[in-house]
Formats: C-alpha cells, sequence, structure tokens
C-alpha cells in the first residue's frame, strides 16, 4: 500500500497516551469540543430563528425549545463515546455502517446534501452581519454610491442593498482568520464571544419587568404544556428552529471531530485488552459528558433568553416582525426597553459577534468534514498531514465565499435560517439511528452505558424521528395538497 493510502490524521501514538483528570477542576479545564459547539449553535439560529419564533407566535413553543435544547445531547456523547474509543471521525465510521453504498454509504451523501443546505444557512449569517454593520456604520454605503455615482448599476444596487458591501468584508474576514489559527484558536475565540453574548442576553432578560416589560408568566406556564398550533405556518417555522436550536445535525456531525483534534482519542489510546485502557476510556468519558453537558446548559441560557426578549418584547407588537433583508433592525429592538436607545450599538455588537462566530466555527467544522469526504469518495489522497491541511486551508476559503454567494443571490436571512433548519431537522433522524447502531453493535461494550441511559438514548432517537416525519409529512401537505 502506498504512503498516500495509508497516511491516517486521526492516529493515536502511543506517547500521547495519557490518565484523565480526576477533581472536577481538572476535568473542567479539558473541556472545549462543546463549548466549540456552543459558539456554532449560538447563532443565527438563536438569533434569528429562535428571535423570531418568539415574536411570530409567543410562548407557546416553549416546550419545543427547551426539548430541542437537552434531548440531542445523548446522542451527541454517544456519538462522541465512539470516536473517544475508536479514533474514527464521523464520516469515517458512517461510510462503514451497513447498508446502500454508492462509493461512498448513503449517510455520507446525505450529510454531503445537509451540508449545502447549511451553507444557505450560512449565507444568512454573512447578511445579518453586514445589516448590523451597515446600521452601526449608516453612512459609509451612501458614500461608495456617490463615489460611484447614484444613477449607475452599482449605485442603484447598493441602495437597494447597503448591507451587501459588508457581507462581502464580513465573508473576506472569516477567510483571513480561519486561515490564521488552528484549534486552540477557536477554542479561545469562541469561549470568550460565547460567553459575552449569553451573558449579556440572560441579564437583558432579568431586566424586562424593570423596564416595563413584565414577563407574563401565565403564557410561560402554557408554553409548557406541549401544545402544537395547528396553522402550518406555526408548524414549518417551529421544526426549523427545533432543526437549528441546540444541538443540530450539522454539529452531531461535527461534534467527533472536535473530540478527536482535542486530544481525547489520543490520550485514551488504542483499544487493546489491557484493563488499563477501559480505565482511561471511562475516566476521559466523563470528561467528555461533562465538557457536553457543560456547553447544554450555556447554550440552552442563550436560546431560552433570545425566545423570552422575542415573545416578550417583539410578539405584543404586529409591526415588529422579523423578515426579509429587516431582520436585525427588527431585532435590535429587542434591547431597547431594557437599557434604553443607546444599547442599539450594544445589540449590534452582539449580533455581529453571534452570527461572525457561527460563520467561523461552522465553516471551520465544513472543510475538515469536507477533507474527508473528498478522501473517502476518492477524489482525493492525502500523503502526509500538509496535503490534508492545505484542502482545509482552501476549504476554508470557499465556504464563507459560497455563503457570501447564496446570500446575494437570495436575500432574505430569515428564510435562509428556516431552510437550513429544516434540511438539518429531517437529517436528525440519520444521525441519530446511526448513534443507535454504534451503541449496539460497534462501541466497546466494557465502556457502553447503563440501562437508564440506554432508555433516554431510545427516547431521544424516536423523539427526533418522529418530529422529522411529522415536518416531512406537513410539508408535502402544505406543498402538495396531501
Amino acid at each position: 500500500m502506498s504512503s498516500e493510502a495509508s497516511y491516517d490524521p486521526y492516529a493515536m501514538p502511543a506517547d500521547a497516551v495519557r490518565e484523565a483528570p480526576v477533581s472536577l477542576w481538572a476535568a473542567l479545564k479539558q473541556i472545549g469540543p462543546g463549548i466549540i459547539l456552543a459558539g456554532s449553535i449560538v447563532g443565527s439560529g438563536e438569533l434569528i430563528a429562535t428571535t423570531s419564533l418568539g415574536a411570530d407566535w409567543g410562548f407557546i413553543f416553549l416546550w419545543l425549545i427547551l426539548l430541542s435544547c437537552v434531548i440531542k445531547v445523548f446522542v451527541q456523547i454517544e456519538l462522541g463515546r465512539y470516536a473517544l474509543s475508536s479514533g474514527k471521525p464521523t464520516l469515517g465510521f458512517m461510510n462503514e455502517l451497513p447498508g446502500l453504498k454508492l462509493g461512498v454509504h448513503w449517510t455520507v451523501w446525505w450529510w454531503f446534501l445537509m451540508l449545502l443546505a447549511t451553507v444557505v444557512q450560512l449565507g444568512a449569517m454573512v447578511g445579518g452581519v453586514g445589516q448590523a454593520l451597515h446600521m452601526a456604520f449608516p453612512t459609509v454605503t451612501p458614500a461608495i454610491v456617490q463615489w460611484a455615482g447614484e444613477s449607475s448599476s452599482l449605485g442603484q444596487y447598493l441602495t437597494a442593498h447597503p448591507e451587501n458591501p459588508w457581507g462581502v468584508l464580513t465573508a473576506m474576514a472569516a477567510v483571513i482568520l480561519l486561515l490564521s489559527g488552528g484549534y486552540s484558536m477557536l477554542e479561545r475565540f469562541t469561549t470568550v464571544l460565547v460567553a459575552g453574548v449569553t451573558g449579556i442576553t440572560v441579564l437583558c432578560v432579568c431586566l424586562l419587568p424593570a423596564s416595563g416589560h413584565p414577563i407574563p408568566m401565565d403564557q410561560v406556564a402554557d408554553g409548557m404544556k406541549g401544545n402544537i398550533p395547528v396553522d402550518p405556518k406555526a408548524l414549518a417555522a417551529a421544526f426549523a428552529a427545533f432543526g437549528i436550536t441546540g444541538v443540530g445535525a450539522s454539529e452531531l456531525f461535527s461534534y467527533p471531530y472536535w473530540c478527536l483534534e482535542k486530544g481525547y482519542a489520543r490520550a485514551v489510546g488504542t483499544n487493546s485488552s489491557d484493563a488499563n485502557w477501559v480505565t482511561r476510556a471511562k475516566g476521559w468519558m466523563r470528561v467528555l459528558q461533562l465538557d457536553a453537558w457543560v456547553s447544554m446548559v450555556v447554550f440552552t441560557l442563550a436560546t431560552v433568553s433570545f425566545y423570552f426578549l422575542g415573545a416578550t418584547v417583539l410578539h405584543p407588537d404586529p409591526s415588529l416582525r422579523p423578515k426579509g433583508s429587516k431582520v436585525i433592525e427588527v431585532l435590535s429592538q429587542m434591547y431597547e426597553p431594557t437599557f434604553g436607545s443607546w444599547t442599539k450599538i450594544v445589540f449590534l455588537i452582539g449580533a455581529w459577534a453571534v452570527l461572525f462566530k457561527t460563520l467561523y466555527i461552522a465553516s471551520a467544522g465544513h472543510a475538515r468534514l469536507t477533507a474527508d469526504f473528498l478522501s473517502l469518495t476518492g477524489a482525493v489522497k492525502y500523503s502526509n498531514a500538509a496535503s490534508r491541511a492545505r484542502i482545509i486551508r482552501g476549504l476554508c476559503v470557499f465556504y464563507p465565499l459560497l455563503a457570501l454567494a447564496f446570500y446575494l443571490s437570495v436575500g432574505d436571512a430569515k428564510a435562509m435560517v428556516n431552510f437550513g433548519g429544516f434540511v438539518q431537522g429531517i437529517t436528525l433522524p440519520v444521525i441519530s439511528g446511526a448513534a443507535l447502531y454504534l451503541r449496539y453493535f460497534r462501541t466497546d461494550k466494557r465502556i457502553a452505558p447503563g440501562i437508564l441511559w440506554d432508555i433516554v438514548l431510545w427516547a431521544a432517537v424516536l423523539s427526533l424521528t418522529a418530529l422529522a416525519g411529522w415536518a416531512m409529512f406537513d410539508w408535502i401537505r402544505t406543498n402538495f395538497g396531501g
């Protein structure tokens, strides 16, 4: 076999093996993949889809938002368990599943189609950042128009789409940042931004009553009853939010990659019959679970806070409905009741942070998965780490620019987010079903979870499948009169 075919970017050298931390503080210092995931999660789904859901339908879907945040974590941890014990990334172990193969396993092709939909979603982030920056610096685009001439084609275009120059700048900034650092930089950058955005949003919710917008607790209680409106538009919006909030399908595919880059599998070492391997694997599984649950608390706080702001501040006023190219402009009004009109700039900074970091992190994840996809299909062979890194860098340029192209073509950030959320939602049964198969047929029985975990995992997979089936049925009925 040639060196090209034998190169393994996820090899586990013996000198990387180390014992898992014992104390809680030491374990907390080893978390990171979940925080990167939270950085991707607290993005367009929360700022646009979740807030818009609250603005449009009030608190009626609060139960669904909470369910979305919690239930997918069990699937996330199960995927992480197999990656930790085997050293294999997501697409690698999905390509080994039984079933139809068309060059690669059908689930790998499904992931590729979902990827294209999530890049459309990234386009909404490019546009959202562009809207925020235009609102923060409203004189820049008019100056460009004046330079180009108001009657010129460029001048007329920019007059109609003043946020687009900022969208171009945003995509280029993401490319530069992606090319300048690896995993450690991602982790540090994400931690700072997630903490800041989550803290500000939670504070805003806590201060709502003092600002003249008391939280209607009776509506909050009704929102926990599991009610489902019959309006097809409500169902479509709710399922899109379910698909994109919490750990979405895209993040479930990415999580094992971040666990491998963090070094969990290398620390455990190659699977063997040695009892020390089992001890290490169980120890690092405790770290991985802590990582997943800490990130769940963080993104749940952020998600619920955005939902409360939309349902409390925007929902009572029918004129405040986020849509089209005015999404960020409408959402910016959520913070004014709490801190006053000067906080518009605070929101714009927060919107930039939320959307830009998600564009940045999601593009990094897409680049890594696509590098493996190209290898699995035989389109590319890597002779060493440098050759794979070159492909990843090229993809880190490609995906932000493709997202920009989608936004410039479509222009409706909310619709783009909902489209990506819908496709991620119907992908959840695919990835959760794979996690269930791995649990029973591939995971080392010495580190398998107990019966209680299995019950919850089954509940998660069945509920995700039922919700996806319900969404598909509703979509067919709505579009084809079935």
